[in-house]
């Protein structure tokens, strides 16, 4: 056998079609190039291999190329707009892709029918604000700057009908107030969430009625701005002095007059907010309370209970880097127990006979965790106490000077000048 170097085949005259022959548009019967016999696989050369090779690089690359061009013409014209994906039977998953438009459409769809007017009657005339209905026997969440000073209080449903709401009860350490109504079946009820996972940037809807009964169940839409605002707000109702509210989202979602009480809303259509308040001084900044710290109080009106909160009994101060850099503190974070007179001088920062007193807390001590909590810029010592209901026995570790101790300590009820 001659052994063959290279592979050459030789070429193979193609027929002429005589003119008139076949008919216009049919196919030829040999449309396709007669198969060569190949020789022995070891025979081949390397530069055919690499050539192969290389089709097969080129062909998988303008797939790829070719599929990103033509998801980014289908996301374009909105084909690609749909529900979130799914899981089926057999772990195989159904993706698709849902528009934010799409999301606010379907989460107003679930939390716009629980969504209440609340008209307040005062001696001075009427203020109207929101509130929603957190459970079907006629519970509603709302402000209690809206509600607390009322002679009177009406509840509009968004299906037009209207009942009489009693105020069972106020917030001793935030801005909100229970309302309950009797007599009515058939409510709707919001869907509750939970704030301690939100993060800034995500999407924020508010519903609620902007400047009365005149725009009830108004959507307005924006982001969480910032979490953990602390500001002072004048009350609107005849309430002497100011309120200082603690731990607030900040959304640029439009609050105006008449949407307090209205719930705050993710992108899957739950409650992670109660709206309270509207910088007078900027545009687009409102406020709302984390609804984590709304739950303890919705839970102890459900279950017939006096509404009350928490109380340590101790003055301090959330620790960050400048502050433990000025007082030379050994650590960047956690509750200094510390209290200054109006000449900067320390005073002792623990309330006589009071809770944390009793546990043997003392001035100067920095609170590092609750119930296994750190405490810290996210965590702050208020905002983590609010879920632990008066008379329970919790665990606190604290450092003092450079020695870590635990204590226990049994939460008192919190009074109404307490701050």
């Amino acid at each position: 056998m001659t052994e063959a170097n290279h592979y050459e085949p030789v070429p193979e005259q193609r027929p002429q079609w005589p003119v008139g022959s076949r008919p216009e548009g049919s196919t030829p019967e040999r449309w396709f190039e007669p198969a060569q016999d190949l020789p022995p696989a070891d025979h081949r050369s390397s530069a055919g291999r690499g050539l192969i090779v290389a089709l097969l690089a080129t062909s998988l690359f303008g797939a790829v190329i070719g599929g990103g061009g033509t998801f980014i013409v289908l996301k374009e014209t909105g084909i690609l707009d749909g529900p979130a994906a799914t899981a089926i039977p057999g772990g195989a998953v159904n993706v698709s892709i849902q528009s934010e438009s799409g999301a606010i459409i379907d989460a107003v769809a679930k939390v716009g029918p629980s969504v209440v007017t609340i008209i307040a009657k005062q001696a001075t005339g009427e203020i109207d604000g929101t509130g929603m209905i957190y459970d079907a026997a006629g519970w509603i969440l709302t402000n209690k700057h809206v509600v607390a000073t009322a002679t009177g209080i009406d509840v509009r449903l968004k299906d037009g009908r209207s009942f009489k709401g009693a105020l069972y009860g106020v917030d001793t350490l935030t801005d909100l107030a229970i309302v309950k109504v009797d007599g009515a079946t058939g409510l709707a009820v919001a869907p509750v969430g939970t704030s301690s996972g939100l993060q800034v940037g995500q999407l924020a809807i508010v519903i609620g009625n902007p400047l009365g009964v005149d725009y009830p169940n108004s959507v307005t839409t924006g982001i969480v701005s910032a979490l953990g605002r602390d500001i002072t707000v004048t009350s609107d109702t005849g309430l002497s002095g100011g309120l200082n509210l603690h731990g607030l989202i900040q959304t640029d979602a439009a609050i105006n007059s008449g949407n307090s009480g209205g719930p705050l809303v993710d992108a899957s259509g739950r409650v992670i907010g109660v709206t309270t308040a509207l910088a007078d001084q900027a545009q687009g900044i409102g406020f709302a309370i984390p609804i984590d710290i709304a739950k303890p109080i919705m839970q102890q009106a459900m279950s017939g209970t006096k509404l009350s909160r928490p109380f340590i009994g101790i003055s301090y101060i959330a620790v960050n880097a400048g502050l433990a850099t000025k007082y030379s503190l050994t650590l960047d974070h956690g509750a200094w127990v510390h209290k200054e007179d109006g000449n900067g001088n320390s005073v002792d920062a623990v309330v006589t006979d009071g809770p944390a007193d009793q546990a043997g807390i003392k001035t100067g001590d920095i609170i590092t965790e609750i119930e296994g909590q750190a405490i810290d810029a996210t965590h702050l010592l208020e905002d983590t106490l609010v879920q632990f209901a008066p008379g329970r026995t919790i665990s606190i570790q604290l450092l003092r000077g450079s020695q870590y101790l635990t204590v226990r300590v049994t939460l008192g009820t919190r009074p109404p000048a307490a701050t």
